[in-house]
């Protein structure tokens, strides 16, 4: 799966993000609809993770979906 495809189908993916990463809110995930970029960027807020940690774990939930 590539990032597209969970973009365009960002109100079934965002139940599964919330499962993966538990700290986002609902409101967290309606300010992300779908961009990576902001999801990274929600990650490093409230889990004060570096950009490129974000962006790992991100990949590596893309995989696992």
């Amino acid at each position: 799966m590539n990032w597209n495809q969970v973009e365009g189908n960002w109100e079934q993916f965002k139940g599964k993000v919330q499962q993966q990463w538990g700290k986002l809110t609902g409101d967290d995930l309606d300010v992300v609809a779908g961009n990576r970029k902001e999801l990274a960027g929600k990650l490093q807020e409230r889990y004060g993770k570096a950009e490129a940690d974000a962006e790992r774990e991100i990949d590596d939930w893309l995989r696992r979906h």
